[in-house]
């Protein structure tokens, strides 16, 4: 009875045998996606005679030194102090109602839409105007609003 098999033995190929393998497969591939490497070769013939093509290869074997400057600038209290503003910023966004907020932005564009119309009129405003103005609805809602933003912007500024 013969025994059975435990130990395949691979073949083991030369140096030529797996260039030549290696050449076989790199054709292959080049022969099923020949429109897609003509692009590739006319994309790159352009960036070279833009000269994008240099530009990018020198950024690339500068990278050490691009890192560093980068790097550095990131670290300028400038741009440090923009970075914690604006996270501080997004961090208040988060806190605050969307109604609100829709509400706010729809109040300012009307306000601002008035206040232009008045400014092209050069309309003058007198003290009894004022007191006048005091009763009309809107404008006691929004002297009201504002009294308790500044109450409320005076609570937050405690230390």
């Amino acid at each position: 009875m013969a025994k059975p098999i435990t130990k395949i033995d691979e073949p083991i190929l030369t140096e030529k045998e797996n260039q030549d393998q290696t050449i076989q497969i790199v054709l292959r591939d080049l022969s099923q996606n020949v429109d897609g490497i003509k692009e590739t070769i006319k994309l790159l013939q352009e960036l070279h005679e833009s000269g994008i093509l240099g530009a990018i290869t020198n950024l690339i074997e500068a990278k050490e030194k691009v890192a560093k400057i980068a790097v550095g600038q990131m670290l300028r209290p400038p741009v440090t102090n923009a970075i914690n503003n604006a996270m501080a910023a997004a961090g208040a966004l988060t806190e605050l109602n969307p109604e609100t907020t829709q509400k706010l932005v729809g109040g300012l564009t009307k306000g601002l839409q008035k206040a232009e119309e008045g400014f092209r009129s050069n309309k003058k405003v007198g003290i009894f105007d004022l007191v006048k103005l005091m009763r009309d609805p809107d404008i006691n809602r929004v002297m009201s609003f504002s009294l308790d933003l500044l109450k409320g912007f005076g609570e937050g500024l405690k230390d």
